[in-house]
């Protein structure tokens, strides 16, 4: 019985068991530090780092450093750390997930391991799901960092900050936090201490905050620059994720993309809008809403077929119409406006399925947006091809340590376990838990179920009671609304489409009366106060008295996890509270993943629609239902990671081999001594290509003579061979110089030809007679050898992903084949930058004239365009300018301007280089037939 008992004791009771002891030292200290004066307490932070480099570990310092930060917050917010947040910093620095319910103090508890782990100097980022999180953490947990002498810094979209308490710019002498606090509890200052900075600068503070789309660009832009100074990330030490299933979960699936503009193809995506709309449903495709999927069916085609004039589209129209064919017919079928999307001043904005909020700027990828806007009739946007892309799930697994905070994790477990090695410590409340989580109302359709919630809703608001209501998408809110207005109901009504009175919205969510209708977007980083915010003392009374808060769910999700953040809306830090889930048969979730038995059932007895069914079999075909679409959701996500855990490997080795070309090119203009110099790459690549081209070639032993012409041939396409350095191969033999016995014919060619490179390359150096810009036109055509061939390899291989399933059909595992085929595609893309590096650098004749910093010498002078917008994917970004030199052939890669940025030509008086002038980039053409068609338009 011991035994059993034994297995059954619940593992966090054991893992907070062995917490408490640290927390009492924690708590024995807290008296000492009160004691101390303000300059005591920063001096004591200079001595915690001198004991870090003396070699104590951060757990030595532990109790010190989380007491210091308990006695900084007291003195800075007013605000002491509890015995549970304290348990849940420690956690959080152990590089586990902490679930603390809302209202538990997550941000604040934060705090405790970010002070501790930015000690050692190597930085902090703690990453929030959205821009006013960070901004509004940034100034309110600001204040304990800065007062014990760290640096805070704040990363936005487009700008970024340090937390600067005298950055004022009314020039305040002094300024009260707490009277300038708004009616939202929010700093009406929040601006005035923070001063704009470089992103750079902002990455070189202690703590970092920003959302993950900014920390991934980051990295991805980081991997794209032309110089180490332009780096603004300094490494990826630890980082604290809020809310962590959303960002390692819910968007693990999306990776970031940077993106710039393809070709255009406009009239096909509105041709084939038209077509499809003509077809019908069950007759001419079918739709699986399980997998997502809508397929034609042959009647389908056989019209597409003859309304496009051409007898079989597969073979007469190629690849091209059949893929403008299918994502219309996926715009049709599968994505629905207020559902998927909205329609906003011309154009079509994702909504985000977890969140409900408006994703501006995302476009879904492979031309699936452009099909929508087609749909919509708005105006198409022009097709992007990717420039870089990273997957969360990979980017935050090349931290050396990351943790994680959330109100609900544990339903996930699992799965942070087995991808991310991540444990969930489930930390207790500081007061207990009282809100109540009523049974499931189940009802036959979901007319009769939105009746019943009015009536709930009517019921609630008349004894003043107020009550929140989550739908999951911006059309079921805009239904529920038009039904209370209809019965009179006074409600505020939060969607996607006015995200920007959010805040204001939910402050007020806990007044007396109040009735909220919310998207998911209600869910995540809000705290509803009873009473209101700031809250009235004798309504918040009232409210306490009825109930506290009631939350109606409209429909259950499919993670059980977005359901529970809704659930935990209602009853913070030991307020009453309740929730209850309005669900019917007609439900997506029911209606895809739901029994079939109970649909019978429900037929069978005819329940009147508005009749709640309490019926237990009913109850757990929901929980199934909900397993069910978790369980498919993991397998799906952990299915693309084992294809993105391929890519990822390729993508470290490439952006390893530009970091050791920028990392050699700042070592050598700082007079240091690199590992190896570009010119040392360089000529290993060319040797690497001599090397390759005589093994090609020379192979029969009896055909020795005729092979080596070949070898010259091929050679002369790296550098010029006059006729005398063609000789014999007896000859060669004489001149070569070797140590070595007994070595074969390839081995003596190779080894003249390599002097021979060399040679060559001296003589291009002195020609150039400027070391400095030897040594930039070196890194220049490294780097642009990598970027250009990367790019085209990433779209290799999202062709190779999207057609390998089918060798399923073969009896092969598509993924085995995968990883063969990419392995092999990656091993070509090496010895390809190798024979592009290898051609470029001894044709830099004209490059010369035109390379970075000798540009004004010539007649030309560089234009840069606008750099691309960085881009999500799945959704993927849209871009918004031209990247023209991206995909040019390495020689001409030249054109590209020192800082990366793609580039135009012009004649510096302002005219424009005609058409039929030479082309400046030297290759005896015309204009018009070189380089034009990508730098003239």
């Amino acid at each position: 019985m011991l035994f059993f008992k034994k297995i059954s004791t619940n593992p966090d009771k054991k893992v907070l068991k062995k917490l408490q002891p640290i927390v009492n030292k924690i708590n024995e200290l807290e008296k000492k530090f009160e004691n101390f004066s303000n300059e005591e307490i920063r001096n004591k932070t200079e001595e915690l780092k001198n004991l870090l480099k003396q070699g104590k570990t951060l757990d030595d310092i532990l109790p010190e450093a989380f007491a210091l930060v308990r006695e900084a917050a007291k003195r800075t917010l007013g605000q002491r750390h509890y015995d549970v947040q304290l348990m849940g910093g420690i956690v959080l620095h152990q590089g586990k997930i902490a679930e603390m319910k809302t209202g538990e103090g997550k941000t604040l508890a934060a705090t405790l391991p970010a002070f501790l782990n930015a000690l050692n100097g190597k930085g902090v980022h703690i990453v929030t799901v959205n821009d006013y999180l960070a901004k509004r953490d940034t100034v309110w947990m600001g204040q304990i960092y800065h007062f014990l002498g760290l640096k805070v810094g704040c990363i936005q979209h487009d700008q970024a900050f340090i937390y600067d308490p005298t950055y004022i710019k009314e020039k305040k002498e002094e300024v009260d936090l707490d009277k300038e606090r708004d009616e939202l509890g929010s700093f009406k200052v929040v601006e005035e201490f923070l001063r704009p900075v470089s992103r750079k600068e902002a990455y070189l503070a202690d703590i970092t905050y920003g959302t993950n789309n900014e920390f991934g660009f980051d990295y991805l832009r980081d991997n794209m620059v032309y110089s180490l100074e332009q780096k603004v990330q300094r490494g990826l030490h630890y980082a604290i994720i809020d809310e962590v299933d959303s960002i390692l979960i819910d968007e693990a699936r999306t990776p970031l993309i940077i993106s710039a503009p393809a070709e255009e193809s406009t009239e096909k995506y509105y041709q084939f809008a038209r077509l499809v709309e003509r077809l019908k449903e069950g007759e001419d495709y079918n739709i699986d809403e399980k997998m997502r999927t809508a397929t034609l069916t042959e009647e389908g085609i056989a019209k597409i077929e003859k309304w496009l004039g051409i007898e079989n589209i597969y073979t007469q129209g190629g690849v091209g119409l059949v893929h403008h064919l299918e994502q219309a017919l996926r715009a049709k079928a599968l994505f629905k406006k207020d559902r998927d999307y909205v329609v906003k001043d011309g154009e079509v904005i994702i909504v985000d399925e977890f969140t409900g909020r408006l994703m501006f700027g995302r476009r879904y990828s492979e031309g699936l947006h452009q099909a929508i806007e087609a749909k919509e009739g708005v105006k198409i946007k022009r097709e992007s091809i990717t420039l870089a892309t990273i997957s969360f799930q990979n980017y935050f697994r090349m931290y050396k340590k990351i943790a994680g905070m959330t109100g609900t994790a544990a339903t996930s477990a699992e799965e942070f376990f087995k991808v991310y090695n991540l444990e969930v410590v489930v930390i207790p409340t500081n007061k207990p838990l009282i809100r109540k989580s009523l049974p499931d109302r189940i009802y036959r359709t979901e007319r009769g179920k939105f009746k019943a919630v009015v009536e709930e809703i009517k019921r609630l608001h008349k004894i003043g009671r107020p009550v929140l209501v989550g739908t999951i998408s911006i059309e079921k809110n805009e239904l529920l609304g038009e039904m209370l207005a209809r019965e009179g109901i006074p409600f505020n009504l939060l969607n996607a489409k006015n995200h920007q009175k959010e805040a204001e919205i939910i402050a007020q969510a806990g007044r007396l009366g109040a009735v909220t209708i919310a998207t998911n977007m209600a869910g995540r980083g809000v705290d509803i106060i009873l009473g209101g915010n700031p809250p009235d003392p004798e309504e918040q009374k009232k409210v306490k008295e009825l109930g506290g808060l009631h939350v109606i769910g409209t429909e259950r999700h499919e993670a059980r996890r977005i359901d529970n953040q809704l659930r935990g809306r209602a009853g913070r830090q030991g307020d009453p509270g309740s929730s209850q889930f309005y669900v019917s048969l007609e439900d997506d979730l029911m209606r895809v993943f739901g029994s079939e038995k109970i649909k019978r059932l429900m037929e069978v007895l005819k329940i009147p629609e508005d009749t709640p069914i309490e019926n237990k079999m009913v109850s757990r075909a929901l929980d199934s239902a909900q397993a069910k679409v978790e369980g498919y959701n993991f397998d799906l996500r952990k299915h693309l990671l084992e294809y993105d855990d391929v890519m990822n490997k390729q993508r470290q080795v490439i952006y390893q081999k530009r970091n050791e070309i920028l990392e050699a090119d700042y070592k050598e203009k700082n007079h240091l001594t690199p590992d190896k110099t570009n010119k040392e790459r360089i000529l290993e690549m060319v040797g690497n290509q001599i090397k390759r081209i005589v093994k090609f070639h020379f192979r029969a032993e009896d055909k020795s003579e005729e092979n080596l012409k070949k070898v010259y041939e091929a050679v002369e396409k790296i550098f010029p061979l006059s006729e005398e350095l063609k000789l014999d191969l007896s000859t060669l033999k004489n001149k070569v110089k070797v140590q070595e016995k007994n070595l074969s014919n390839e081995d003596y060619i190779i080894s003249y030809l390599d002097d021979l490179a060399k040679e060559f390359y001296q003589k291009l150096e002195e020609e150039i007679k400027n070391p400095d810009l030897m040594r930039e036109i070196e890194k220049s055509i490294l780097l642009q050898a990598i970027d250009n061939l990367w790019i085209e390899h990433l779209e290799a291989m999202e062709m190779l992903k999207e057609g390998i399933g089918l060798r399923g059909y073969g009896q092969r595992d598509p993924l085995v084949e995968y990883k063969r085929e990419s392995l092999r595609m990656f091993n070509q893309l090496l010895e390809a930058i190798e024979a592009q590096v290898s051609s470029a650098i001894y044709k830099i004749g004209v490059a010369k004239e035109i390379a970075p910093r000798a540009i004004d010498k010539d007649k030309l002078e560089f234009v840069a365009p606008a750099k691309t917008m960085e881009k999500k994917k799945g959704p993927v970004f849209a871009p918004t300018s031209p990247s023209d030199s991206y995909g040019k052939k390495v020689d001409k890669a030249v054109l590209q301007a020192n800082d990366g940025i793609p580039v135009k030509f012009r004649y510096k008086d302002g005219r424009k280089i005609s058409r039929n002038d030479p082309c400046p980039c030297g290759s005896g053409k015309k204009y018009k037939d070189c380089c034009y068609p990508k730098y003239g338009r």
